[in-house]
């Protein structure tokens, strides 16, 4: 997560001179573009237990991505912007995240052999600062006198805030996609072992985005984050292999599998000995693009500024 921090404040020092440029000049263009419906689609990444790189892991950092294990996602939303640098937006966003310990040649994490996917329902509410914003209003706002001018909406933005994310791990188990929460792999809820997990949790959203106008009312985005959650259990690994015995009788031997599916080293992952990172939440990174409808109605001719305000037309 730190080299996303650096990469944001690095964007925004190169950015901060628009400060006197471009939308901040004059503080009536960004009111055009008040109100905005958005529509993402994109790639995820997972940053666990699982996975990584050829080497020693480093749980959440995204120097350990796994990049054959990156899955695809979308959404949709609604931004509206309050004041010349800051908006906020909400959106409903789904994506599958996977991690397996088959795409590394580290040997701990080959032998161990442990995989997992999971579907990711997220619903967030971010708040946006804007960096460098250059907007025109363009020929759709004829009334300012800018007929025969093109639309600019060029706009960098971080942003952080909050979300609420539903997830469900599954593994294969003889070619079937098998949910691993009932099969309470590091005994959660037996007698000594982990506890129970939700498989619902929150999430601290770090990003960064820019879009430009592709016309009077559409504008084109793209957008990275990077997601801390509250739970290490996205993967259904957190801490110790549990007692098999009492696994088998239990739950059965499903759930004597998916707990323990070594290939090699199998002294390595017997009861007690470290399963996961307990440490250490688990962490997922989406990048988008987006196509953003701009919504905000234009002044009609003959209304103050005042009374229009940006007013928003569906």
């Amino acid at each position: 997560m730190r080299y996303l921090i650096l990469t944001i404040f690095s964007l925004a020092t190169l950015f901060s001179y628009s400060q006197s440029n471009g939308g901040f000049g004059n503080s009536n263009n960004w009111s055009l573009n008040k109100s905005e419906i958005f529509f993402s689609v994109g790639a995820t990444q997972f940053l666990g237990d699982l996975g990584g790189l050829n080497r020693e892991g480093t749980q959440n950092s995204i120097a350990d991505l796994d990049w054959s294990s990156t899955r695809y996602g979308a959404g949709f939303g609604y931004r509206f912007r309050f004041h010349p640098r800051f908006a906020t937006s909400t959106q409903l966003y789904a994506g599958m995240l996977s991690g397996n310990d088959a795409n590394t040649d580290e040997i701990i994490r080959r032998s161990r052999n442990l995989s997992f996917r999971s579907i990711v329902v997220e619903l967030s509410q971010r708040l946006e600062y804007i960096i460098y914003a250059k907007e025109e209003g363009g020929a759709r706002y004829n009334s300012y006198g800018t007929k025969g001018r093109g639309t600019k909406a060029d706009i960098f933005y971080v942003f952080s805030g909050v979300s609420g994310f539903f997830f469900n791990p599954q593994t294969k188990i003889n070619g079937s996609w098998t949910d691993l929460r009932p099969l309470r792999t590091e005994g959660q809820g037996l007698p000594n072992g982990a506890e129970e997990y939700k498989r619902t949790s929150l999430s601290i959203p770090f990003g960064v985005g820019f879009k430009f106008a592709i016309g009077k009312y559409w504008r084109l985005g793209i957008e990275v984050s990077y997601n801390k959650t509250f739970t290490d259990y996205i993967d259904d690994v957190s801490t110790v292999y549990y007692d098999p015995e009492t696994l088998q009788d239990k739950v059965g031997g499903n759930a004597v599998y998916a707990a323990n599916p070594s290939i090699e080293n199998h002294t390595w992952f017997t009861e007690g000995q470290q399963r996961g990172n307990p440490e250490d939440n688990d962490a997922y990174m989406f990048s988008n693009i987006t196509i953003i409808r701009n919504i905000t109605y234009p002044k009609p001719k003959g209304m103050s500024r005042t009374r229009w305000n940006g007013r928003t037309k569906f």
